[in-house]
């Protein structure tokens, strides 16, 4: 198990991104949905717990099987995907992923909000965590991101917001900027397989890492987008673009809830302990195949397992 704290500052308040993060998670994802692809929202309705108060389910399926990297691809079924499930009792969430085809792996963040420069040296006091563990300052100006996912448009060093007046970001900027918050995520990845969890967990967390990058230099860079949008403008939103991607994904929509609060329609509890999750992206090293052994030009690009066992049969 490797525990890592994550601090993301943004040059907005709370109460703004709680806006913000509804309407960048609902337009990223639907960007990046392709026929048959992307990710499908199950449920989106109201909950209520018993500690955190009234708050939001959400249940989504990621599709990955085009999206895999070959090596990947060459041991999961053809339709594969992860289970997102989250609770949002913003300021607090919980999120956890499962896939039930790598019961060994498992992802779960838990996200605290706070108006302040991520200065909070405590805020993940819990019986849960066992020891110290690593804090990590995410600067989403000038942390670099893989190149394949830049976009100018997107960069807060050049990015100035019309109706704002925010930005550009200039080095040092948590410093000075007002009004000012902090993302704290307290991410837990398990990958219990003796050999190869050192090395699976620290690169899972740097996916996460650039995952975390993307995903808050995004909510920033649209921020003329969504700005002036009520809260159930932006549930209005999420909802048509929850539709619409499913519609694209070709699968039935299921009935989605938008309501913030009210009677929840079932009970989902909040997790107790991290699920199980796969990762996605390139191969770490120790699982990419060695460069200077060239491939035979008989071999196929790919083999699925039950064209394996066909061929192990016939021999």
């Amino acid at each position: 198990m490797l525990i890592k704290e994550y601090r993301i500052c943004m040059p907005l308040t709370t109460e703004e991104y709680r806006v913000g993060q509804l309407y960048m998670i609902s337009k990223h994802s639907h960007q990046e949905s392709e026929k048959g692809e992307g990710v499908e929202v199950v449920k989106n309705e109201p909950h209520e717990d018993p500690v955190h108060g009234p708050g939001q389910f959400t249940e989504k399926r990621v599709h990955l099987s085009s999206k895999l990297p070959s090596w990947a691809r060459a041991v999961t079924p053809r339709i594969f995907y992860i289970t997102e499930k989250a609770w949002n009792y913003y300021p607090y969430t919980i999120t956890e992923y499962t896939c039930s085809f790598l019961p060994k792996f498992s992802i779960y963040i838990e996200t605290k909000y706070e108006d302040n420069c991520g200065d909070n040296a405590n805020i993940f006091l819990s019986d849960k965590i066992l020891g110290d563990h690593e804090v990590t300052f995410l600067d989403i100006a000038f942390d670099e991101i893989p190149e394949r996912y830049y976009q100018s448009p997107e960069d807060p060093r050049y990015f100035s917001s019309v109706k704002t007046g925010r930005g550009p970001l200039r080095e040092g900027w948590q410093e000075h900027t007002k009004p000012i918050m902090c993302s704290y995520k307290l991410v837990t990845v398990k990958f219990e397989v003796w050999g190869l969890q050192t090395r699976v967990e620290q690169f899972v967390h740097k996916v996460i890492r650039d995952i975390l990058l993307i995903g808050h230099r995004q909510a920033f860079a649209w921020i003329d987008e969504w700005c002036e949008m009520t809260m159930d403008e932006v549930r209005q939103y999420e909802r048509e673009t929850q539709e619409a991607t499913n519609e694209i994904i070709g699968r039935v929509t299921p009935s989605i809830s938008i309501s913030e609060v009210g009677q929840p329609s079932a009970t989902h509890s909040a997790p107790a302990s991290a699920p199980s999750t796969p990762l996605s992206g390139d191969p770490p090293e120790f699982l990419s195949a060695p460069k200077d052994r060239a491939r035979k030009k008989s071999a196929p690009e790919m083999l699925t397992l039950p064209a394996l066992r066909e061929r192990t049969n016939a021999e």
